[in-house]
């Protein structure tokens, strides 16, 4: 597999377990985004390194939180330098309603990764929607463009359902088994 980073933000836990779910699925190093919206040197220089790099962030009111927005706009140096030009993206959110408009926050983590010159990976699986599907089923929530989570909001981390954990699993192997492509390719 590809190196790969994934960068997170999570205000309540829910999201900071997809990604370990993730990081299990590709072998990647996790970088977590503070409370205060930053991310170590440490964690800027693995994403330097990364060959493939994950985002990931709940959905609030509709879009990212303001932590990883800091952190979008703080990549403002990567994209003057074209740091990530051509690394390999993905994304997954998490919200506490089954819809939580959290296909806007998908299409900006992947608006974010076009603006680096980019190459953004699809989900890849097909829905689970049949009336036999269950929460329990992989891509029971139907995404496409990345991996989508539901965590009710009562629900603690051990509630998330197993078929989104693996389906963000399965979805972050796809992206950095892509990465591991394309860099055999060039190289």
């Amino acid at each position: 597999m590809a190196k790969t980073a994934i960068v997170y933000f999570s205000g309540y836990g829910h999201t900071k377990r997809a990604a370990e779910a993730a990081a299990q699925g590709s072998g990647a190093e996790l970088i977590e985004i503070s409370e205060d919206g930053n991310v170590s040197d440490a964690g800027w220089e693995a994403l330097a390194q990364a060959q493939a790099i994950i985002f990931g962030t709940p959905t609030y009111m509709g879009s990212v939180p303001w932590q990883f927005k800091k952190f979008a706009d703080a990549s403002s140096k990567q994209w003057f330098g074209r740091g990530w030009q051509d690394k390999v993206f993905g994304g997954f959110t998490n919200s506490a309603s089954l819809n939580g408009d959290k296909q806007v926050t998908l299409i900006y983590l992947q608006t974010l990764a076009s603006q680096h010159g980019g190459i953004w990976v699809s989900l890849g699986l097909l829905p689970a929607n049949t009336k036999a599907a269950t929460r329990e089923d992989v891509n029971n929530l139907g995404g496409s463009v990345g991996a989508l989570v539901q965590s009710p909001a009562d629900a603690t981390t051990e509630e998330i359902s197993s078929g989104d954990l693996e389906t963000v699993k399965r979805y972050a192997a796809r992206v950095a088994q892509v990465a591991a492509r394309l860099h055999a390719a060039t190289h």
